[in-house]
């Protein structure tokens, strides 16, 4: 569906991307990661045709991207870091607009709105101007927005920062929902390590440069460690204990790196006698961006 092949981008000095390379596959669930200021949003926004890039070639559903610009946009949808809503404007009065950008009959339109409306639970707020609306309803609105022209390509630029934990889950509940209904390939950068957990594929860059790329169980299986965490009956054995488990000493706790998470099982045995309590915690996506970037993702 998208196919990107040596895209740069300068800013006089600057190289803001340096010949990346990726693809996405139809129907799939695409994470670009990376800190701030490593390329991502450069690379969404040349993506949906809104920055002209340096060199390389990107062609979107076969479609090349500088020789087709207005029939790409037509298939994309995409949610910006910020709101572009207009806050004067009821809900369906700025889902109406967008329709009507991309040429749709109101018939059309209305009939859209009915079905994301239901899918997405804000029915009640149609009538109401945007400006009322909470930080999590107003969210639900942008992606509406996006998917109103029904796109082939939901393009999602960290959608649900600032969003508390629950909105963020609802949100991804429809876009799901969306995903596998429709088979739309949807494109995502974001700061929340969990919401990459299912990720078909996932493209790490740092610096303007892709340093690693799989989907994300195969990323996590190669670059982050499963832990066993153990509290010791005795603090005062917690060196020797940590030495003979293999582990490092932390806080009054031993981590143990482990293979995999039932190597666990033998040490638990051993030292039953010795051992006050203890957790198993899988690597995470986190831990990956971590040992990939020496930085932590922090919203």
């Amino acid at each position: 569906m998208i196919n990107v092949q040596h895209l740069t981008k300068d800013y006089g000095e600057i190289e803001a991307l340096k010949g990346i390379t990726f693809s996405v596959k139809q129907g799939s669930f695409f994470a670009l990661l990376g800190p701030n200021g490593a390329g991502k949003t450069t690379t969404v926004r040349i993506l949906s045709t809104l920055l002209s890039k340096t060199s390389g070639e990107v062609h979107i559903h076969g479609k090349r991207l500088t020789e087709n610009d207005a029939r790409i946009r037509r298939m994309i949808g995409i949610v910006f870091q910020q709101s572009t809503l207009d806050d004067m404007l009821s809900v369906k009065e700025n889902l109406l607009l967008r329709g009507q950008f991309y040429g749709l009959r109101k018939a059309t339109v209305l009939k859209r709105i009915d079905t994301l409306s239901e899918w997405m639970d804000f029915k009640d707020t149609l009538n109401q101007r945007v400006k009322t609306l909470s930080g999590g309803q107003r969210r639900k609105i942008d992606v509406a927005r996006a998917l109103i022209n029904e796109p082939k390509i939901l393009i999602l630029d960290e959608p649900t920062t600032g969003l508390d934990p629950l909105t963020r889950r609802q949100l991804w509940t429809v876009m799901t929902r969306v995903r596998k209904e429709t088979n739309m390939t949807v494109l995502l950068t974001t700061h929340y390590m969990e919401e990459v957990h299912d990720a078909d594929h996932v493209v790490i860059i740092d610096r303007g440069e892709i340093i690693a790329e799989d989907s994300a169980h195969h990323l996590r299986l190669k670059h982050a460690k499963n832990m066993l965490y153990v509290t010791p009956k005795d603090v005062s054995t917690i060196e020797t204990l940590s030495k003979a488990l293999g582990g490092t000493s932390v806080e009054g706790r031993i981590h143990v790196p482990l293979n995999h998470p039932f190597d666990a099982l033998k040490i638990l045995s051993e030292n039953r006698d010795t051992i006050e309590s203890f957790e198993v915690v899988e690597g995470s996506m986190d831990d990956v961006f971590l040992n990939l970037t020496g930085r932590r993702f922090i919203p």
